[in-house]
C-alpha cells in the first residue's frame, strides 16, 4: 500500500473508467442480454440460481476491486436470481412492468445523479416535478389547489397524506403539532375499513396516532366500506378510503363518503396505490368518482403506470398542511421562487424519480394511459373467464386488475399455488381473504399478452391436477 498516493491512484482509475466508457458498455451488453432472455426464462429463479447467490458471501474486501469483474459477477450470479417482473407472466404483489422509454430515461438520469430536494440543486428535476404535478391533476380531474410530493412509494405517500391531515386537524384546534408533539394533543379519530392496507396502520403508528384510535368499519363481500355503518363524522376525523382493495381490487364509495366528510369538515385520504390510475380510463373512470373531493391521495407510478421503481406520489389539496407536516429547516437550506420539492416529501435528499414519471406520461399521453389501464382490465377479464371455465372459483367481482380464486379446499388451493410457483411458468401470490386461503392474481404489466394469460391458466390447471391426483 502506497499511503497518500493510493487516493490519487484510485481517483485516476475511476476518472479513466468514466472517460473510456468500457464498464458502461459492458453493463449495456449485460443489460441487453438480460432483456433478450427475460421473456423466455422461468419467472422465479431456479434452485440453482438461488444456490449460486452464495458467491456474493465474503468478508468485506480489503482493497479496491476490478469494475469489470464486479459487473461480471452481478450478471453471472445476480441476473439469474432475479424475479422476471418485466416479463408478461408475473402476477404477484401488484408489481408492474417497466415502459421502455422510462427504463432508458432511468439510465440517462442515473448519469445525471440529481438530488431533487431543491430547485437550486436541480432545476431540471424541479421543473419536471412541476410539469408532472400539472399533468396528474389534469389526468385525475383534480383542482388547481392540489400539490404533489414525489416519494419512494405509496407507503410513504400514505404517511405524508395522513401527516398533512394530522397537522390540519390539530392546527384547527389551535395545537401546533410540530412544536408541541402529540403528548396532550386533542384527540384525532381515524375511520377506516377493516380491509385497509397494512401501510395505513404503519403510518398511524409512525404518526403517533395509533390503531387504538381507529374506528374500524365493516366491509361488504368485496372488501368495500359499508357507508351505512360509518360513524358520525366531525372535524377531528381522518377517513381512509381505498381505490382498489389489495385483494379484490374493489373501490370504496368514494363520492358518497366524501360528500358526508366534506359537510363535517373531516379529512379524507384515498389510498389508490394501483387503483387511482383507473381515473385515466374512460371505461373505468366511474370507479374513482369523487376523488377530487378528497383532501389527499396516494398512488404508485411503479404499479399500474409501469414506471421503474421507485415512484410514489402524494397529492394533497391543502398545500400548507402538507408543507408544514413535511417541514424542514436549516440555515443552509435555500428556498427559492421556483418549486422546491422537499417541501412536500419526508425526504430531503432523494433521486429525481419524477423524470421517469414525466417520460412515461409524455410518451403515453392521455390516450396511451387509457389504453394501458383498459388493457390490464381486459387481460384480467380474460383470466377470469378462462379460470372459471377451468373450474376455479372466482371470489371477487373483477372490476379492475385483481382476481381472487380458490380451489375445492384450502389445502388444494395452497398446494396448487405452491406447485405453480415452483413450475416457473408464472408466479402468483397467496393470501387469506374472508377466512379462505386464496390465490391472488394481479395483472399490472403492459407486457402481458392474451397468450401469457392462457399459459398461466394452463399452468394452474396442470398444478391443480398434479395436486388432486396424489
Amino acid at each position: 500500500m502506497r499511503g497518500s498516493n493510493m487516493d490519487e491512484d484510485q481517483q485516476k482509475k475511476m476518472l479513466d473508467e468514466m472517460v473510456s466508457k468500457v464498464i458502461f458498455n459492458r453493463a449495456k451488453s449485460y443489460a441487453f442480454d438480460y432483456a433478450d432472455n427475460v421473456l423466455d426464462r422461468t419467472v422465479f429463479p431456479t434452485p440453482e440460481a438461488l444456490q449460486n447467490l452464495q458467491y456474493f458471501t465474503e468478508d468485506f474486501p480489503k482493497s479496491p476491486g476490478d469494475a469489470l469483474e464486479i459487473l461480471a459477477q452481478l450478471h453471472q450470479y445476480g441476473s439469474p436470481a432475479t424475479v422476471s417482473q418485466t416479463g408478461g407472466r408475473y402476477f404477484g404483489f401488484v408489481n408492474g412492468g417497466v415502459v421502455p422509454v422510462a427504463l432508458a430515461t432511468r439510465w440517462l438520469t442515473d448519469f445525471w445523479d440529481q438530488n431533487a430536494a431543491l430547485h437550486i440543486i436541480s432545476p431540471v428535476a424541479a421543473k419536471l416535478e412541476e410539469v408532472c404535478e400539472t399533468w396528474l391533476k389534469q389526468l385525475f380531474g383534480l383542482s388547481e389547489t392540489f400539490v404533489a410530493g414525489f416519494v419512494s412509494g405509496s407507503s410513504t405517500a400514505i404517511f405524508a397524506g395522513l401527516a398533512a391531515g394530522r397537522y390540519r386537524i390539530l392546527q384547527n384546534q389551535n395545537w401546533d403539532v410540530n412544536r408541541k408533539g402529540m403528548n396532550g394533543a386533542p384527540e384525532i379519530r381515524v375511520v377506516a375499513g377493516r380491509e385497509a392496507h397494512g401501510t395505513v396502520t404503519k403510518a398511524l403508528a409512525l404518526l403517533g396516532i395509533g390503531t387504538d384510535n381507529v374506528a374500524w368499519v365493516d366491509t361488504d363481500e368485496q372488501g368495500r366500506i359499508i357507508p351505512a355503518l360509518m360513524p358520525i363524522l366531525d372535524d377531528r376525523t381522518i377517513i381512509v378510503l381505498q381505490a382498489g382493495n389489495v385483494n379484490s381490487g374493489a373501490f370504496d364509495a368514494i363520492d358518497e363518503i366524501c360528500n358526508k366528510a366534506n359537510v363535517a369538515n373531516a379529512w379524507v385520504h384515498v389510498d389508490g396505490a394501483f387503483g387511482l390510475w383507473a381515473a385515466g380510463s374512460a371505461q373505468l373512470r366511474h370507479l374513482t368518482g369523487g376523488i377530487e373531493k378528497a383532501n389527499s391521495l396516494s398512488v404508485d407510478g411503479h404499479k399500474t403506470l409501469n414506471t421503474p421503481y421507485d415512484c410514489g406520489i402524494v397529492l394533497c389539496a391543502d398545500k400548507q398542511a402538507l408543507a408544514q407536516a413535511m417541514q424542514a429547516s436549516g440555515s443552509y437550506i435555500t428556498y427559492g421562487e421556483h418549486r422546491d420539492g422537499m417541501l412536500y416529501t419526508p425526504e430531503m435528499s432523494r433521486r429525481a424519480r419524477a423524470v421517469e414519471l414525466w417520460a412515461v406520461l409524455k410518451y403515453l399521453g392521455r390516450a396511451g394511459v387509457d389504453a394501458l389501464v383498459s388493457g390490464l382490465h381486459a387481460r384480467a377479464l380474460q383470466m377470469q373467464d378462462e379460470l372459471k371455465s377451468a373450474g376455479f372459483q372466482i371470489l371477487n367481482d373483477v372490476v379492475f386488475n385483481q382476481i381472487v380464486i380458490c380451489c375445492e379446499s384450502d389445502a388444494i388451493t395452497q398446494a396448487s399455488l405452491s406447485a405453480v410457483q415452483q413450475s416457473g411458468e408464472c408466479w402468483m401470490g397467496g393470501s387469506v381473504w374472508r377466512g379462505r386461503a386464496v390465490i391472488r392474481i394481479s395483472i399490472c404489466s403492459w407486457v402481458t399478452t392474451a397468450n401469457d394469460v392462457t399459459r398461466a391458466v394452463n399452468a394452474l390447471i396442470k398444478a391443480r391436477a398434479a395436486v388432486t391426483s396424489r
